[in-house]
């Protein structure tokens, strides 16, 4: 298997996404940075989540593809960072679950994981996958990880589209839509389209429009979690 050639498999993307979940318009996370779709930051490269048009697109299929769009664009880092990190051939379902987990933590470089799979471990590499799992709420992402890395277990289900206020505060009480497996597929697939609903816009939104939603520190530390790291 030439490693050099690995990206994630289709059911590794979804696998990610469901994770991450999507919101198509500009939000704050949990430390305050604004962020965009699947967990993109200013840091990672355009667009500048803080200079988009705050609150919903007019078209949601239009604001999830450009944030698969933007997604795909960051992936290719974070696989290309695996494969510097990893000095054994891998299983696609292990690059896999190896992507999501660096894409959450920043960690593959560091991690014991890598450290036991590079010397040969793969039961050791798959335990230490819970190494990582601050917030608490991130422990069921751990394990799902950890099971497609010593499995090849996928996890199945929709996912989650969740509805953003024009103050970037994102409600977690009820997804505004749930993408199938084909859905979801489709939208990634025609991400390379350009989205003329989703524009920078330097305008401050007024404070009558915003939503109240419920549980927002808690549950975003378990869904919107890519800047978490181990302390």
């Amino acid at each position: 298997m030439h490693m050099t050639a690995m990206h994630m498999s289709d059911r590794g993307l979804l696998a990610l996404v469901r994770h991450e979940g999507i919101v198509p318009g500009p939000y704050l996370d949990i430390r305050r940075i604004w962020s965009f779709g699947i967990g993109h930051t200013g840091l990672a490269g355009p667009p500048d989540p803080g200079r988009l048009a705050r609150g919903m697109p007019a078209d949601l299929d239009a604001g999830i593809r450009e944030a698969f769009r933007v997604f795909r664009a960051d992936l290719g880092r974070y696989e290309a960072e695996v494969l510097r990190a990893v000095r054994v051939p891998l299983q696609p379902h292990e690059f896999d679950a190896l992507v999501s987990f660096h894409y959450n933590t920043g960690g593959i470089a560091e991690a014991a994981l890598t450290r036991a799979l590079n010397a040969g471990n793969r039961e050791a590499a798959a335990a230490a996958f819970l190494n990582w799992r601050r917030p608490a709420s991130l422990v069921p992402r751990r394990e799902a990880e950890r099971d497609l890395f010593r499995h090849g277990r996928y996890p199945r289900g929709t996912i989650p589209v969740w509805p953003v206020d024009p103050l970037g505060r994102v409600n977690f009480d009820r997804p505004i839509r749930r993408l199938s497996e084909d859905e979801a597929l489709a939208l990634l697939r025609a991400a390379t389209l350009p989205s003329p609903s989703i524009s920078a816009s330097p305008a401050t939104p007024s404070p009558t429009t915003v939503l109240a939603p419920a549980r927002w520190l808690t549950q975003l530390a378990g869904v919107v979690s890519h800047l978490t790291r181990r302390t």
